[in-house]
């Protein structure tokens, strides 16, 4: 059995590219194709929203070899600084700081973007950069509602850009090689998917109406996002917990688990989306739920439910697929394969891989390092990464119609053909959102 994973995962590799979306050569005219990478050329990187996740983006991309981040981006001049200091800590060149990543796009020599901004800016940055021919490697989810997931979409194919969503399971050896065997019915056909992550967030209060800092530029973070007034409850990380700018723990974490849930059903757009759950941990300005349930129906006729506890549990995350033989346990530690009276028949732990990193990787090779790896890739060698766009806005726009389900208090019916909300005006007026005059998002 062993020797069988080494095969698979030798065939497979971290560059393959995604099944069923065909090759995305053709896309490139003459003139696109000439800034294609070779094999051995430095791809010149920016770094845009560098507080926290894209510090340490930053930490996996300096360990990847003929790669350059020539660009740090923040509106806050404090983290500028520090992941300026995360680079040279490294015996690198020093990155120039930048507040307004508008205006490193103009630099031709610029040739890729790591987008980790909050939510409300992922697809209006991915445009721009596209727009401007970068490549882009964006953090989930790809967009704040679903039509900036299609738009997304539209700029990476108008502008033949690679675009990699931050679902960094997709390029996990645990993943590809569970789902794998799913695949090669080790459990029979699979009909259920299940899906958790909990967590013991605290309160965060009710904010107060206080002078913006003078480190932050807070009319350039919120952007495209009609404007708010400063709050001391908000930045850096609690704009998760608004609907204005954030998109819940139902995005935020959910994201992931739903990505490997439609991977191992084999499934694409729903049929009908259901979601309970409420804002039950405290009593605060937290607006999105601490405590939600979302329940799918997809057109192969499986199922899958996707449950998430913010404020309740120790931090636990996984799926679970159940199929006619028995069911599959896919924690970050491996996988298990269970009978139909729950007895383990087979355990696959992690360091018991068959797995090699790819030659680009020169540390251990952890999950942000490895889908980083197959971007680097991808964007050398010209082919879909594992995490194309089109996958990830597929599997962002499941957790997006559960929030709407949530939030109008009904169950969604959907065109199984692509994922649109049938004869629900009101659920459909969520699809997008109103943007701040002169930021609407244009492909």
């Amino acid at each position: 059995m062993k020797n069988s994973r080494r095969d698979f995962l030798k065939k497979a590799g971290l560059g393959s590219a995604a099944l069923g979306l065909g090759g995305i050569t053709q896309g490139f005219g003459a003139g696109s194709y000439s800034r294609i990478m070779g094999a051995n050329n430095r791809i010149r990187i920016a770094h845009i929203g560098v507080n926290s996740r894209g510090d340490e983006l930053a930490k996996k991309i300096i360990n990847q070899k003929n790669t350059e981040i020539i660009y740090i981006c923040d509106v806050d001049e404090r983290a500028i600084a520090k992941t300026v200091s995360t680079v040279t800590s490294a015996n690198l060149p020093a990155p120039k700081g930048e507040k307004d990543f508008r205006n490193i796009l103009k630099d031709k020599t610029l040739d890729a973007v790591v987008i980790a901004m909050p939510d409300h800016w992922h697809a209006p940055a991915t445009i721009l950069a596209c727009q401007a021919g970068k490549h882009v490697y964006c953090e989930k989810p790809l967009g704040h509602n679903p039509n900036e997931g299609e738009l997304s979409i539209q700029a990476a194919r108008k502008y033949n850009r690679i675009v990699q969503l931050g679902t960094q399971k997709r390029s996990s050896p645990i993943e590809m090689e569970a789902i794998h065997e799913l695949h090669n019915g080790v459990i029979g056909r699979v009909y259920f998917g299940k899906a958790w992550y909990n967590r013991a967030r605290t309160s965060i209060g009710f904010g107060k109406e206080v002078p913006v800092p003078e480190w932050l530029d807070f009319d350039l973070w919120q952007g495209p996002a009609p404007r708010r007034t400063f709050k001391d409850n908000l930045i850096h990380y609690n704009w998760h917990w608004f609907w204005h700018w954030g998109t819940g723990e139902a995005l935020n974490n959910g994201t992931h688990e739903m990505d490997v849930i439609r991977w191992g059903l084999g499934a694409d757009f729903p049929v009908r989306v259901s979601s309970l759950g409420g804002r039950y941990a405290f009593k605060d300005d937290w607006e999105t739920p601490d405590t939600q349930v979302i329940s799918y129906d997809f057109p192969n006729n499986t199922s899958a439910v996707w449950q998430g506890f913010s404020c309740n549990g120790k931090y636990e995350v996984g799926t679970l697929f159940y199929g006619e033989k028995g069911c599959m346990d896919i924690k970050e530690d491996g996988y298990s394969i269970l009978d139909q009276e729950g007895k383990i028949v087979k355990q696959v732990k992690k360091d018991e891989l068959s797995f090699a990193a790819p030659t680009t990787v020169t540390s251990s090779p952890m999950l942000d390092e490895l889908h980083v790896a197959n971007f680097l890739e991808s964007v050398r060698n010209n082919k879909l990464p594992n995490a194309d766009v089109e996958i990830g806005h597929r599997s962002t726009l499941l957790v997006q119609l559960g929030n709407i389900s949530y939030r109008v208090g009904r169950t969604l019916n959907i065109d199984p053909k692509n994922g649109h909300i049938l004869g629900d005006p009101e659920a459909q007026r969520l699809w997008s959102r109103d943007y701040e005059k002169g930021w609407e998002p244009i492909v």
